[in-house]
């Protein structure tokens, strides 16, 4: 078995007095020396190791790593790696140019490393210059009140393209494995938009690409709603309430007619008063008096004007 001595060639460099004999290259030889040196020594008491719990963890001697931490000369590579292992560092961090020691920041790379792929990828999408071609990628998300024909269209533009098609109520159902009625009687509305706000960060760590649907008073949920322009691309499906109120019969729900004259009225104000939050959409299609192929042709005709699919140049 070699010894420190034959495995690691620790050269005295008596620095001072030196430097100004050196030629550029014995010049960046001795930075990188002195970096190390300063970058061992800082992440040991960091730790709280003396040098003698380090040389235990690490099989490298005291004298060797007391020379190490002086910058008094080179210490072979492979132990250079028992000690950045001892330490529970890479051993480029001990040795890149520019990068200082940081124990918060080494921390976080370790969290990040053991993270699950989901989470690594919420990190790096936070973390990413805020472009929005990159934090949306090729995401749709649909907008607008009931009955516009958001999951009818979503659904046929998800088949044509070939990316998935996702209704946010149904991913809340099956998270929760209960019919969104049972979720509103259960969670209460808070409770719900706190799940839809969940379903939300889900669906956009899942898919680079998609095509989503949602429910049409998300726009009213501010920290929602900034989190969906951030990470999606966004058009309005929008009609006239008349048929905003004859889709939602056609559904079966005959809730906003029976016992309520004023109906319409309240579904008019209620248009009038989100108008200025779906506008915030990047595109919108019309699907008043359009037949439902044709509305599909119009949402495709805008994801390929506004090349919603195409990745960030």
């Amino acid at each position: 078995m070699p010894n420190d001595k034959q495995r690691c060639s620790i050269i005295p460099n008596h620095l001072s007095g030196f430097m100004t004999d050196l030629s550029p290259s014995e010049d960046l030889g001795a930075a990188l020396i002195a970096r190390l040196a300063a970058r061992v020594a800082e992440a040991r008491k960091l730790r709280g190791l003396s040098r003698r719990v380090l040389s235990e963890m690490s099989g490298v001697s005291p004298r060797y790593l007391a020379q190490l931490e002086a910058g008094e000369g080179n210490i072979s590579v492979l132990l250079l790696q028992r000690v950045a292992s001892a330490l529970d560092l890479r051993i480029e961090a001990l040795l890149a140019e520019g990068i200082p020691m940081d124990h918060e920041a080494e921390r976080i790379t370790a969290l990040f490393r053991q993270a699950p792929p989901q989470v690594q990828q919420q990190v790096c999408g936070l973390l990413a210059p805020q472009n929005p071609k990159v934090m949306r990628a090729g995401r749709i998300c649909l907008i607008g009140l009931r009955g516009a024909g958001k999951s009818t269209l979503g659904r046929m533009a998800g088949e044509a393209l070939g990316i998935p098609f996702v209704e946010l109520n149904h991913d809340i159902e099956t998270d929760t494995d209960m019919p969104l009625a049972e979720v509103m009687a259960f969670y209460g509305e808070d409770g719900y938009r706190k799940l839809e706000a969940e379903a939300l960060e889900r669906a956009s760590a899942k898919h680079d690409k998609m095509i989503l649907a949602v429910a049409g008073g998300i726009v009213a949920q501010s920290d929602t709603y900034a989190r969906l322009l951030e990470r999606f691309h966004t058009v309005w499906i929008k009609t006239s309430p008349a048929e905003h109120m004859q889709r939602v019969r056609g559904q079966g729900d005959l809730r906003p007619m029976e016992g309520n004259p004023a109906a319409m009225a309240h579904l008019k104000s209620l248009l009038e008063s989100r108008i200025p939050l779906y506008q915030k959409a990047e595109a919108q299609v019309n699907t008043t008096n359009r037949a439902v192929r044709s509305s599909a042709n119009d949402l495709l005709a805008v994801i390929a004007k506004h090349r919603f699919l195409d990745g960030p140049k």
